[in-house]
């Protein structure tokens, strides 16, 4: 059986979301915290994809609301670009749209929880929450992609049913 793993990439965190095959739905994973450079990186997801079996990661594109790639998306790319050259072909590395995958994410979990008495959430409250978000979000970008996989093979394999007229 092989999975497929999706990833919401921060700039300390990292959300991972599980799909054990290719009719399962998106599952939240875990989250790892973000190495100094993509080598430990790619040490701490080599963990996952070897215990988990995984032969593809889905990685979020952070594009704007107007469908334009700044500057996290560039460096996006440029990590995806260096965990694909650090995996070879053992593991494929695809990209996905992310737009509001976090806004949806911190909409499906509620509110931050409060902190004692109703006062502001600590740091650790605030950290836990986060991570959440961040798992949240990797599967929701790996559902996406799941859903827009099915959509397509759903189209290009279903025979037409009309016959044409005469």
């Amino acid at each position: 059986m092989s999975a497929t793993l999706g990833i919401d990439l921060g700039e300390r965190r990292i959300g991972i979301a599980i799909a054990e095959d290719s009719e399962a739905g998106a599952l939240a994973l875990t989250t790892i915290r973000r190495g100094r450079d993509v080598p430990s990186d790619v040490r701490a997801l080599r963990a996952l994809i070897d215990e988990r079996e995984v032969e593809r990661l889905v990685i979020g594109l952070p594009i704007d609301a107007a469908g334009h790639e700044g500057p996290q998306a560039q460096r996006t790319r440029e990590w995806a670009d260096g965990v694909r050259a650090a995996l070879g072909d053992t593991v494929a590395v695809e990209l996905q749209d992310e737009r509001l995958t976090s806004h949806v994410a911190e909409s499906r979990l509620g509110p931050m929880p409060r902190g004692r008495s109703g006062g502001p959430p600590t740091r650790q409250q605030r950290d836990t929450y986060r991570a959440r978000v961040d798992r949240e979000a990797a599967a929701i970008i790996l559902q996406d992609f799941l859903d827009s996989r099915r959509a397509s093979a759903s189209h290009t394999r279903r025979p037409s049913t009309m016959e044409p007229r005469p």
